[in-house]
């Protein structure tokens, strides 16, 4: 028999579900649910999440809300998780695994730290503070778009990626757009072309032979020295 405490804890997820139109889901004995359709709370001015979730089969929306941390997220989600248009500076609390899009942009995020190591289709981390792409994702399986951030290297992608990427507005662009492709990735981390605010030259030569292009004559770069 369900004690008391828990009883009332059921009533109160119920509540909850009713209130924000959450359908099929089932309440585990720690208190989360799993959701077996999408779940939408965006647009709810909310600033923590009112459930604890812990796999849910559909999309899971809570973009535009004023939340500053993803604790109570699910663990898993099937389908889309969309968090942007938030207040996080942190991704800690996101799920492990995402079946297809994620998407962060718009928020005041400093790192990648906590985000899935799988996403089955694109990640989207563009408008926030990024310095850095380390933390994102092994696995994306659709464009990586981090445009308007202050990144100044491809550190933390991962040497297997090789579909779109998207930069432009970050001082490694006028890098990236040297190449245009996104499998310079590879080979300008594996010769460490990139040393803080320096560009090797004679390194970012051999990306040029390792692609078989031709070397641009004059590179000039803004954001970096060529030494």
């Amino acid at each position: 028999m369900k004690s008391y405490k828990r009883f009332i804890g059921d009533l109160q997820i119920k509540s909850f579900c009713k209130k924000y139109d959450i359908k099929n889901y089932t309440i585990n004995s720690d208190g989360s649910i799993d959701v077996n359709d999408d779940v939408y709370l965006s647009c709810k001015k909310l600033t923590e999440l009112p459930l604890r979730f812990r796999n849910v089969t559909g999309h899971f929306w809570v973009y535009t809300n004023q939340l500053t941390s993803l604790q109570g997220c699910p663990t898993s989600v099937s389908k889309d998780f969309y968090c942007s248009e938030n207040k996080l500076t942190s991704l800690k609390g996101s799920p492990q695994s995402v079946g297809d899009c994620f998407y962060c942009s718009d928020n005041k995020l400093t790192s990648l730290e906590g985000c899935p190591k799988i996403v089955g289709s694109h990640f989207y981390c563009d408008y926030n503070q990024l310095t850095s792409l380390v933390g994102c994702p092994e696995i994306i399986n659709g464009i990586l778009n981090c445009r308007f951030n202050k990144i100044t290297d491809f550190k933390g992608i991962s040497e297997f990626f090789e579909d779109r990427f998207i930069c432009d507005g970050n001082p490694i662009h006028e890098i990236y757009k040297l190449f245009n492709t996104s499998k310079c990735i590879k080979w300008i981390n594996e010769y460490d072309v990139i040393q803080g605010n320096k560009v090797i030259m004679d390194r970012l030569e051999e990306v040029f032979h390792q692609l078989g292009m031709d070397i641009p004559k004059n590179i000039e770069f803004k954001n970096y020295e060529i030494i």
